[in-house]
């Protein structure tokens, strides 16, 4: 948990100073893939997923260390060759959990998050879910465990391979020569990501591409195919908590809804997308029919609110950073008090960005937790021995930021109601 706090100290400077680097980028060439709000959503939603994962809020029905113990036949030694085959086993792994959440109902909650952009830019690639706190599929790691690759060489190579997969999430870089027949490149990665029929459901490798073309779920990039991005039933919201969310609530009330008790079982294994003929009789759904016709989802921002949503962001990186390279000293149970304030801040900010009208009610929760923590803590979790006034300048920020939401929710009533007076005279 620490060391993977520590590592996180380091990457999430470095990923959130690419991000900026391809919007700056895109702007010199006319051709900015960054849309801010978007941007923020996607930072937020990579928040969630590494407090959760630091947090170990996930446990799994088989581990690798057990499988390692008891089904070990040989010991590979160790050595260059040994990372290497454990990078490969991960790789082969990964393709076929990522085909499976991309093609069973109950697994594509699981990954639904990633796809929600309809941008693909570097920071889509931070959208990771929060959603699985039961990890199903460790035993595709059989043939590392068969072999015993030590559980030290997967959890060092296991961040490295996740780390790689950053890179390729962009509109920037065009088709790569001799390097498409071997690893995924953007050129691969944006025909996953894109909802055009003849792009959907492809290209699942991560880093090596040689797994879609064995198993027959490749496809190139075509000129007269420009991608679209997105997904077919569009989340619209920035809300990176209720997105992670949104698919396991369809099922639930799907399954629910339906008369038939056979559907009520099956929905959860079927295709993804498939629903009971009697819940499509009555409750349609709006999906997207023509790629190339549609409205992405971007409700009005003042440049007052995109300001000041960039500025929460700034404060959550900094807020998340004190707790990744102070895990050890806040400790049990200070470590997860914290990190269900990250989740408050993320939620009531993005409900913001949403012109939620409720905005306001998640801020006023978020600061009264948040008054709560300085008293719990006796200041603000240790970080007062740095600076005295540290305390003082996070309840500021609580009281500035309800100010603000307030401020920003009432406006966007009376913009909104100003709308539907002059659309209804």
């Amino acid at each position: 948990m620490e060391t993977y706090g520590k590592i996180l100290l380091i990457a999430m400077p470095a990923f959130l100073l690419l991000v900026l680097l391809e919007k700056w980028y895109g702007w010199r060439k006319g051709r900015d893939t960054v849309e801010v709000m978007d941007m923020i959503s996607s930072l937020s939603s990579g928040v969630t997923n590494v407090t959760k994962d630091v947090l170990g809020l996930s446990v799994a029905i088989i581990s690798y260390g057990w499988m390692v113990e008891h089904l070990a036949f040989i010991r590979l030694e160790s050595g260059l060759g040994l990372y290497v085959f454990a990078f490969i086993a991960l790789d082969f792994a990964g393709y076929w959990v990522h085909r499976i959440q991309h093609t069973t109902n109950i697994f594509w909650n699981a990954h639904i998050i990633h796809h929600s952009s309809e941008e693909f830019n570097l920071a889509c690639a931070l959208r990771q879910s929060i959603s699985v706190f039961v990890k199903l599929f460790t035993f595709f790691l059989l043939p590392a465990a068969f072999l015993g690759v030590p559980v030290e060489v997967i959890s060092i190579v296991a961040p490295l391979h996740l780390f790689i997969q950053f890179w390729y999430h962009t509109q920037h870089i065009g088709k790569m020569g001799f390097l498409e027949k071997i690893i995924v490149t953007p050129s691969h990665h944006r025909v996953h990501h894109a909802i055009n029929p003849a792009y959907i459901d492809k290209n699942y490798s991560q880093v090596f591409i040689i797994w879609d073309k064995l198993f027959g779920t490749f496809q190139e990039e075509k000129e007269s195919i420009p991608p679209v991005y997105g997904i077919t039933i569009p989340v619209a919201t920035w809300n990176p908590v209720k997105i992670n969310f949104q698919h396991l609530v369809q099922l639930i009330s799907d399954a629910w809804r339906t008369n038939n008790w056979r559907d009520k079982f099956r929905i959860w294994f079927m295709p993804t997308g498939w629903r009971p003929d009697d819940v499509i009789e009555k409750y349609t759904l709006d999906k997207i029919d023509n790629v190339y016709d549609f409205k992405k989802y971007n409700p009005e921002s003042s440049t007052g609110l995109k300001t000041w949503s960039l500025i929460q962001l700034v404060v959550l990186l900094l807020f998340i950073s004190y707790l990744f390279g102070n895990l050890a000293a806040i400790g049990s149970p200070g470590i997860f008090y914290y990190g269900f304030f990250i989740f408050l801040l993320i939620y009531s900010m993005t409900e913001l960005m949403d012109r939620n009208k409720y905005s306001f009610i998640w801020e006023t929760i978020k600061c009264i937790t948040g008054f709560y923590l300085i008293n719990f803590s006796g200041g603000w979790f240790g970080a007062e021995g740095l600076n005295a006034a540290i305390p003082f300048a996070v309840g500021s920020y609580l009281v500035i930021a309800l100010g603000t939401t307030i401020y920003y929710t009432s406006k966007h009533y009376r913009e909104d109601q100003h709308s539907v007076a002059i659309s209804n005279p």
